[in-house]
Parts: structure tokens; C-alpha cells; sequence
């Protein structure tokens, strides 16, 4: 087991950049998610650290050695990729041993290798059969199974669930997150899905077009995004953007007047910098952040486009003059209904508020 290491690489494909100079310090032992949009060059750093793709510039550690040129197969990596890629014609037990036998390991330490890791991903009453005769997250097991043999430093994942459907995704995040708590090794995963990256993820990587937008625990990128992309992009349903202009402004706060909410005014708590008086922001608020408007000091009523009742929760899609609806998260069953106009409360320390630049203010 080891940690991983990158100072400024780069990748380049003839004249385009793909990865721009990314720096990381990723700690022995920790679960790193890479997340981002399609083409943002998350598999594309993935495939550095592998060895599959040679770097341009800037230099990979794993541990204190240099594999910045290191083939592959040196590295002390294992890759599960989204494709199973199981050897059809052999059982569970030779798809998983086939690597050792090919590197030369005698049979004894191959044996005690695959029971051990089928006793992990509870792979045992499976071992004699055929991936044919398996399911989806039995063949995904199974390819996590052929990595955790060769006991690698780093395990690496590009996109290990996208082949499933939603129950198995969920069950397979479960196993994925309880084999690490097991083997306690330095796991890198790239998923598009945020859900997965902030319930499987120790700290979350935010990629977009080839450059690190934000870096740090899951909670903490939710709670404290650097800009307006981050902090749309992590949450689910993504957080609304209400465009509003600053009515007063000191050092710590600021008071915003937001036409689309009919001119509400609602008092932001700032970070780094003092915005002008007159400046045009973008105020940020999370569905799950909206309160009852009973007994609210800030409150707003917009009319209903529609409504998700689901039980435990429910959505309210508000049309407030924007280019897509403002959600708003209710617990529980609503009582309102398609059409009607509704009146929802403002919890202003939970309000975000966001520069023309996009960075946090």
C-alpha cells in the first residue's frame, strides 16, 4: 500500500490538453474520488496514474518511487474498469488466478490468494461457475477479485458500476466501500455520478476541462464550494442560482435583492471578499435548504410547474421567470398541487452567494 503523488502533469493529444497541470497529495490508505463532467479528463488522469497513458509533463509517485515512465505492470496498480472483461470460457476461480499464473506464482500462494479474496467479496459458493452464469454485480465482483489478488499498492476504478442497474449500483457501493474499510489500501475511483462520490469518497477530486476545480472531503465541497460550479455540481438535485444585485454590503455580509424571488431581500454571509454596492451576483440555494413559510421572515410565492411526490420527500418545481424551474425540496407529502401558487420560506445562513467570475464571495 502506498500513497499517490502528482506534481503539475500534463496531457496532451497532439494540439489539445486534455489535463492541465494538476498537483494532488493523495495519502496512503485514503478513497479518492475523481467526479466531473463527460470530457473533463477524469478516466484520462486515471489512465496516467495506471501507466496507460504517458504523461506529457510533470511527474507520478506511488509511495516514494518515481513511475512517471514506469511501464504498467510495474507500478503496483490494479485497474477495474467499467467492461467486466471475464474470460467467458473459465470458471470465477481461473478467471481470478489467471494473472498470477501468467506472472508465475506457484499454486499453493495462487490458492491461497483467491480463497482469500473470494472469502472478502463473498465469491466462495461461486468459484466453479461460468460468468455466463452469473448476474451483473457477480461479474463486477469478480473482476474486483482478479485486482484485490494481486495485491496491488493502489486500486484504481473507471466507472466499476456503470454497467448496472440502479439496486445492484446501490449494493455494489456498499461492497466497493466495505472492501476498503477491509483491505484499508488507496483506492482512486472515477464515476460522473456524485451520489457515488460522496458516499463512497474519503476526499472528492472536482474536475472540469482538464483542471482540479476543488479538492477535499465530501461534506466540506457540499458545505464550502470554492465556486458556482462546484457547488452545482455536488449536490442532489443541484443547487439553484438566482440572479440578484448587492443593496448593502460590510465586511461579512451582504444583503441581496432577488427580482425572480419578487424582489426578496435576503441577508448572505460573505467569505473572502467585500462585493460593491449595486454588484450583480448569483445567490445559490440548495432544495433541501427551502423552510416552511410559516412563521418565515423571508418568504416568497411562485406558481407550481410540477410536483414529484416520492414518499418520504417531495419536489416542487417553481417557475420564478428562470431559464430552468427553481427546485424545492419539501419532507414528507405536499399538499400542493400542479398549477397552484406556492409560498415557501428562506433560511438565509444557508445561502451561498457567487461573483460574475463564478468564484465564491
Amino acid at each position: 500500500m502506498a500513497g499517490v503523488k502528482l506534481t503539475n502533469v500534463k496531457k496532451s493529444f497532439g494540439a489539445i490538453d486534455v489535463i492541465k497541470g494538476v498537483d494532488l497529495d493523495i495519502d496512503d490508505g485514503d478513497f479518492i474520488v475523481f467526479v466531473g463532467p463527460s470530457g473533463c479528463g477524469k478516466s484520462t488522469l486515471l489512465r496516467l496514474v495506471s501507466g496507460l497513458e504517458e504523461i506529457t509533463s510533470g511527474q507520478i509517485h506511488i509511495g516514494d518511487v518515481d513511475v512517471s515512465h514506469t511501464e504498467p505492470s510495474e507500478r503496483g496498480v490494479a485497474m477495474v474498469f467499467q467492461s467486466y472483461a471475464l474470460y467467458p470460457h473459465m470458471t470465477v476461480y481461473d478467471n481470478m488466478a489467471f494473472g498470477l499464473k501468467m506472472t508465475g506464482h506457484d499454486g499453493a500462494e495462487i490458492d491461497s490468494r483467491v480463497q482469500k479474496a473470494a472469502e472478502i467479496l463473498e465469491l466462495k459458493p461461486l468459484l466453479d461457475r461460468k460468468p455466463a452464469a452469473m448476474s451483473g454485480g457477480q461479474r463486477q465482483r469478480v473482476a474486483i477479485g482478479r485486482s484485490i489478488v494481486r495485491e496491488p499498492k493502489v486500486f484504481l476504478f473507471d466507472e466499476p458500476l456503470s454497467n448496472l442497474d440502479a439496486e445492484l449500483r446501490v449494493q455494489m457501493r456498499l461492497e466497493i466501500a466495505k472492501l476498503h474499510n477491509s483491505l484499508d489500501s488507496t483506492m482512486i475511483y472515477v464515476t460522473h455520478d456524485q451520489t457515488e462520490a460522496m458516499t463512497l469518497a474519503d476526499k472528492i477530486v472536482v474536475l472540469r476541462a482538464g483542471i482540479v476545480e476543488q479538492y477535499g472531503s465530501p461534506l466540506e465541497l457540499y458545505d464550502n464550494p470554492d465556486n458556482e460550479f462546484v457547488a452545482g455540481f455536488i449536490g442532489s438535485p443541484r443547487m439553484n442560482f438566482l440572479n440578484g444585485e448587492v443593496t448593502t454590503s460590510k465586511a461579512g455580509s451582504a444583503t441581496v435583492v432577488v427580482p425572480q424571488l419578487g424582489n426578496l431581500k435576503i441577508p448572505v454571509s460573505t467569505r473572502d471578499r467585500k462585493p460593491e454596492k449595486g454588484e450583480s451576483v448569483k445567490v445559490g440555494l440548495r432544495p433541501e435548504h427551502f423552510i416552511s413559510a410559516t412563521g418565515a421572515k423571508h418568504k416568497f410565492k411562485a406558481p407550481t410547474s410540477v410536483v414529484e411526490q416520492l414518499g418520504g420527500n417531495s419536489y416542487l418545481y417553481l417557475d420564478v421567470g428562470a431559464e430552468v424551474p427553481l427546485t424545492v425540496e419539501q419532507k414528507g407529502h405536499t399538499k400542493v398541487a400542479d398549477g397552484e401558487v406556492a409560498s415557501v420560506g428562506v433560511d438565509p445562513s444557508t445561502a451561498m452567494l457567487f461573483g460574475a467570475d463564478g468564484l465564491r464571495i
